[in-house]
């Protein structure tokens, strides 16, 4: 039986996949984006999460921990990770949940069992969808977990960076409906300095999932793009993954660009880390209207190019 560390698990979600739908977010991430909205995915090891306004400051934690890694500095909980041994006693002890543990093992039985009690919600489009950090990082866990799914009848999507070997990828698209891929920058260089990695994998495993999607057809292939101010809704970037996807447009069926948010700055701060996008603000309309004007000219992306977090379609 195969385990697998995941972070939490989000029901009625819209936004990961057609209908209504679980989301399971995965912990550990191939890739370091800056801008990471999922701040808590990136690391694979168990982490904690302080909630300022829960913690009534009573020492609990302190005291649970035998490895004295714990300790109060300038009335907010500082915690070394050179001593942490990840035995998250102290979440268990606090008495107001204010610090929680992220990321939790589970069997692909386990996970299926809570999973399956959904199904009844998901009517004819809905499913569950397996995110991150990164999914096929955990590739046999999530496969075990994908064909218990399957053989349930349950619609299944997989998020992914496309950063892992694509015989990972290979393998899940035998159990998965839906992958949820995403193109963040084309340029390699650029793609490195903003997430440590350069993308000549992530562009070859596209390609190669593509030729996948026409020769069995058995999955559908949906690609993600965050817009990010400055870095990927450039009109280069913009344009470059828009004629690569155009290339490959048989086998997509939607591009999804997500407009930027700041949601995530509480979970920075929860988390003892700086986000350096804090104070980036979002897209207004007309570099929206932009963006769906290069659109329009890839004729082959015409019905499959949305821009969410904005009201048009292209």
């Amino acid at each position: 039986m195969k385990e697998g560390t995941i972070l939490n698990i989000q029901r009625m979600s819209t936004e990961d996949g057609p209908g209504l739908r679980t989301t399971v977010f995965f912990k550990g991430c191939t890739l370091q984006c800056r801008w990471c909205h999922n701040p808590e995915s990136i690391n694979f090891a168990k982490e904690h999460e302080w909630f300022e306004m829960k913690c009534i400051r009573c020492g609990t934690c302190i005291v649970s921990c035998s490895n004295k890694a714990i300790s109060f500095v300038d009335d907010h909980i500082s915690i070394d990770e050179s001593l942490c041994e990840k035995c998250m006693e102290c979440t268990v002890n606090c008495p107001t949940n204010a610090l929680e543990a992220k990321g939790g093992t589970w069997t692909a039985q386990e996970l299926y069992d809570e999973l399956i009690k959904d199904k009844a919600y998901f009517g004819q489009q809905g499913g569950i969808t397996l995110s991150g950090g990164e999914v096929l990082a955990q590739v046999d866990f999530a496969y075990e977990l994908l064909i218990k799914l399957k053989e349930s009848g349950v619609h299944t999507a997989v998020d992914t960076c496309g950063q892992v070997k694509f015989e990972n990828i290979e393998k899940i698209a035998e159990a998965a409906s839906l992958f949820l891929y995403d193109l963040k920058i084309f340029d390699s260089n650029l793609h490195k300095e903003n997430t440590a990695h350069g993308s000549e994998l992530i562009i070859e495993n596209f390609e190669k999932l593509c030729r996948l999607q026409q020769e069995k057809q058995d999955f559908k292939i949906w690609v993600r793009t965050p817009l990010i101010p400055g870095i990927t809704d450039t009109e280069e970037n913009v344009r470059d993954i828009a004629e690569f996807i155009s290339q490959n447009s048989a086998a997509v069926e939607r591009w999804e660009l997500l407009a930027f948010n700041n949601l995530c700055e509480s979970k920075y701060d929860r988390l003892g880390r700086k986000w350096e996008f804090r104070n980036v603000k979002k897209q207004n309309a007309e570099k929206l209207e932009k963006i769906e004007s290069i659109l329009r000219e890839y004729h082959k992306l015409n019905g499959k190019a949305f821009v969410t977090g904005g009201e048009s379609k292209i």
